[in-house]
């Protein structure tokens, strides 16, 4: 019986040793879940970095912005890398996760696209504006509108959380579409919907587009929206999520985003 128990107890050591991001006897195993474009991308340039400090990266892609959340939650990834701050905080309070920020990796500056009109002063009145159903994206929406003289918010709430509801100007009459679900814009944009649509980055690039030369007007770079790493609370000291970290911040994967996406992909440092 002491030689079964001793069996069963190394059994169970070498099993807890395989768990997310923990190293086996041949290598670290990382799993991380990113959009496509230009998250998943980038992480593919990591891969041979982390490769040298034998950290194995697997990386999921996924075409939503609930999944790569709930994953992480439940422990089938150690991390995900698609989001922004804000949406990670309104994800949270919604769902009752417990996801935290690791690390800021880049900024994907918004942009207004349109088939009908090369700058915002040609929209008409009525103009109707596109928008995607991801709320925690629309106080971003509205300010890029309001700085840009189309509308004004109210200001006594705080611009981020803003909503439709929280226009008090709109000389324009511009109507605002706001059930479209972010993976379907481009395409809504290219069958010429609405007057103008304001697509996120990362799928502008998935879609084809190439927002320094179509979109209308983009979000300046210094927007707060830094996309990130993000863990359950908890796995913040995770040795292989701030070796991932370590290698998105290193001068050869910000050059590569650099000179990659021109601009439409703002590298950060911190």
């Amino acid at each position: 019986m002491k030689k079964l128990a001793l069996g069963l107890c190394s059994f169970a050591a070498a099993i807890s040793l395989v768990g997310c991001g923990q190293k086996t006897d041949e290598a670290t195993k990382l799993s991380v879940g990113a959009s496509a474009v230009p998250h998943a991308e980038i992480l593919e340039q990591v891969q041979p970095i982390l490769k040298e400090k034998g950290i194995d990266l697997d990386i999921t892609i996924f075409q939503d912005y609930v999944l790569p959340n709930t994953s992480v939650e439940e422990g089938e990834l150690d991390a995900n890398y698609f989001q922004h701050i804000p949406y990670l905080d309104t994800f949270n309070k919604e769902h009752g996760t417990h996801l935290v920020n690791v690390g800021g990796i880049h900024i994907e500056p918004i942009g207004i696209y349109s088939k009908n009109y090369t700058s915002l002063d040609q929209l008409p009145d009525g103009a109707t504006i596109i928008m995607s159903n991801s709320v925690a994206d629309h106080g971003r929406m509205l300010t890029l509108l309001q700085q840009n003289g189309l509308i004004k918010l109210n200001p006594d709430i705080d611009s981020t959380t803003a909503t439709v509801e929280d226009i008090t100007e709109n000389p324009k009459n511009l109507t605002f579409k706001t059930d479209i679900d972010p993976g379907l814009l481009v395409t809504v944009y290219e069958q010429n919907e609405g007057d103008a649509v304001l697509i996120n980055t990362n799928y502008a690039l998935d879609g084809g587009l190439n927002p320094m030369k179509d979109a209308i007007v983009l979000e300046d770079s210094q927007s707060p929206y830094v996309n990130i790493i993000a863990v359950k609370e908890g796995n913040e000291d995770n040795e292989a999520v701030q070796e991932l970290i370590d290698a998105l911040h290193s001068e050869e994967i910000q050059d590569f985003i650099k000179e990659t996406y021109k601009g439409a992909v703002v590298p950060v440092s911190e």
